[in-house]
């Protein structure tokens, strides 16, 4: 039995399923969005609401990046795509430390 693009074998489905939802899992745990969720439903009262607006936002955020992905896959190979995705998180890093430096530093201690 030959497997196509289209129905991939059921072994394969569920490697990438379980792969996909524990590398998300993983990268999502203490960042922004869970320390959001965490703020509003404490502010709120209703957990539930946060819950299902927390969940709705990240399927739509994750819907965008795999069709950017898959788009993106049709213009240029695997590997390229993996290090451009590399170079963009190191660039969003140093940003954000620099914006998070000049954020809490002294302005008088900084150079001009």
């Amino acid at each position: 039995m030959s497997s196509s693009p289209e129905a991939p074998e059921p072994s394969a489905w569920l490697t990438v399923f379980l792969t996909t939802a524990t590398t998300v899992f993983l990268a999502e745990l203490g960042d922004k969005t869970q320390l959001a969720a965490l703020l509003l439903s404490a502010q709120s009262g209703q957990p539930l609401t946060v819950f299902l607006g927390a969940s709705l936002a990240l399927i739509c955020s994750s819907l965008v990046g795999v069709l950017l992905g898959r788009w993106l896959s049709t213009m240029m190979p695997p590997h390229q795509l993996e290090r451009a995705a590399g170079l963009l998180m190191v660039a969003l890093g140093l940003w954000l430390g620099r914006q998070a430096v000049l954020h809490i530093a002294p302005q008088h201690l900084l150079p001009s």
